[in-house]
């Protein structure tokens, strides 16, 4: 219990600060709105108590307060059918399947590489360089001509937000997986070959063991990188549906809370996302003896 309070402790004293600065910023960002308002009337502006209430109760908020992105939260979540294109369920599912989709391809993607680039020196040589220099290209410049690229080949909806997202998740894992399967010592390389063992035999029974811990210190960034990829893919496109699209329409509209629980969302899907990666990486690091 006590090494649970100690755990706790810190990371809700961290949450308070940060909520207790947020209402603040809240209060001094919406205060010049209540002043104009007030101006407008002909009325003193009010003052104390009256003053923090009606910053922090806007319908237009410059910057929302905490209660309020948590109240759209639940209303977007609970207010709706999951089917309802209202309901923030059904957005992030949208977004989250284009995620997933792009997760899988960059994986797949990344890891292939990594073994082509520490099993071949030309890709190592060749190869890495493009992988680094194409993590340079800003992605909100590069979307818009996936997008439109992938629609003239007849491809649309998923595919191209999914596209995005390996864009940006196989990096991650190809540096993690280059940097794993090069791990092992060379005494333990060069016992495997005083045994004749194949190339495919090292890397099955020890470069791909001993990258592990690696792949999914490389997965949990590759998997918060493909969500950004999916959201950034379904701003261009002028989207309907997906928590890209409900950004848009936020901004559409002036809905600032309908923008920061959107962003919230998005926020929740990821370290959903990186939960279970750190869950599957505790389970299989310990079956293989690596954990306990």
């Amino acid at each position: 219990m006590k090494a649970f309070a100690s755990a706790v402790t810190p990371v809700l004293a961290v949450v308070l600060v940060i909520v207790a600065a947020w209402y603040l910023g809240a209060a001094l960002m919406n205060r010049q709105w209540v002043l104009d308002q007030a101006a407008r009337a002909g009325t003193a502006p009010p003052g104390g108590v009256e003053m923090l209430a009606e910053t922090w109760s806007q319908d237009r908020p410059v910057l929302p307060a905490p209660h309020q992105v948590v109240a759209e939260l639940w209303k977007g979540v609970t207010g709706h059918a999951v089917t309802s294109r209202r309901s923030l369920v059904y957005h992030g599912w949208v977004t989250l399947s284009a995620t997933l989709l792009g997760f899988g391809i960059g994986t797949v993607m990344g890891i292939a590489l990594a073994v082509g680039i520490v099993h071949n020196r030309a890709m190592d040589l060749g190869v890495m360089p493009w992988a680094i220099a194409s993590q340079t290209i800003p992605i909100l410049a590069i979307a818009p001509m996936f997008v439109v690229v992938m629609n003239s080949m007849g491809l649309q909806g998923l595919l191209p937000k999914a596209a995005i997202s390996a864009w940006l998740s196989f990096f991650p894992v190809v540096v993690g997986m280059v940097k794993g399967l090069r791990a092992p010592e060379p005494m333990q390389l060069d016992l495997l070959r005083t045994w004749n063992a194949s190339g495919l035999t090292v890397l099955t029974r020890l470069r791909l063991p001993t990258s592990m811990a690696w792949l999914f210190a490389s997965l949990k960034v590759a998997a918060a990188a493909a969500l950004v990829g999916a959201i950034v893919g379904e701003l261009p496109t002028g989207a309907v549906a997906g928590l890209g699209a409900r950004l848009l329409q936020g901004s559409y509209y002036g809905q600032t809370v309908q923008i920061w629980a959107a962003l919230f969302g998005a926020a929740i899907l990821a370290a959903g996302l990186v939960a279970l990666i750190g869950l599957a990486e505790r389970l299989v690091l310990r079956r293989m003896g690596l954990q306990r």
